[in-house]
């Protein structure tokens, strides 16, 4: 057999032609499922998009690495849907550019967190993980609720999802600043646009605890919250023989 490689080795045009093969195969493999994906992947007409502060805290998410222990996809495995909720489905993705669905798991998965904790434990685990999970390894992010969010140029990250086919209106993409402090302020005079250009359910809060200021931390907690929430077409049944869930 070692003969047979180091032969092989030898005939450089061959051994090129076997490598292209081999990717080739490769690559079809992972392109067929494509042409299927109106098939496959499930239909969510009432999924909601990412608010703008919602959308911030997910690039900080990304900023400071937070995918890298932490997955957002539930395997169809048993345990894990006895341990973080229904499976996730390809479809509570469709607006996630780049997607999170990850594959290490420091931390737990967290496709599911949203309002599983409160705001104000999301602040403490942020701020100092141990004060909420003695055994934690995460580190700690308190800079997050001292940081003023910058708001200004939240229009322009719009823009750029719409790009990549994320649905947002003129109305949304002009009205992104002001949105992201109104859902933050619920007092405030913004707080109403929120959810005339969000819906109803949009959670409108001082994610922080305080309504004066908008804070990077109040961006972060505000995505944490919406995970798992844009769409309920996980919580259905995905089909059905004689009238019965399967």
């Amino acid at each position: 057999m070692l003969k047979t490689h180091y032969k092989l080795e030898r005939q450089t045009v061959g051994f090129a032609l076997a490598i292209m093969l081999v990717a080739s195969i490769g690559g079809l493999v992972e392109i067929a499922p494509l042409f299927t994906i109106d098939e496959t992947v499930e239909d969510a007409p009432g999924m909601r998009l990412y608010t703008p502060l919602e959308l911030a805290g997910r690039d900080i998410y990304i900023r400071e690495g937070c995918y890298a222990c932490h997955s957002q996809m539930i395997r169809t495995l048993r345990d894990e849907v006895e341990r973080y909720g229904p499976y996730s489905l390809a479809v509570e993705s469709k607006y996630d550019h780049p997607m999170l669905w990850g594959s290490k798991r420091t931390g737990p998965d967290l496709a599911r967190i949203g309002g599983k904790y409160s705001d104000q434990w999301q602040v403490t685990h942020l701020i100092n993980p141990r004060d909420v999970v003695p055994e934690s390894v995460m580190p700690a992010y308190g800079w997050l609720n001292r940081n003023e969010l910058r708001v200004e140029d939240l229009g322009l990250h719009l823009k750029a999802q719409r790009r990549v086919g994320v649905p947002y209106t003129d109305e949304m993409i002009a009205n992104a600043t002001a949105d992201a402090i109104g859902q933050a302020q619920p007092d405030g005079s913004y707080a109403d646009g929120v959810s005339k250009r969000y819906g109803a359910d949009t959670q409108v809060r001082a994610f922080d605890g305080d309504p004066t200021r908008v804070t990077e931390m109040d961006a972060l907690v505000a995505y944490l919250q919406i995970l798992g929430r844009l769409t309920d077409a996980a919580q259905k049944p995905v089909a059905t023989v004689g009238g019965e869930a399967q």
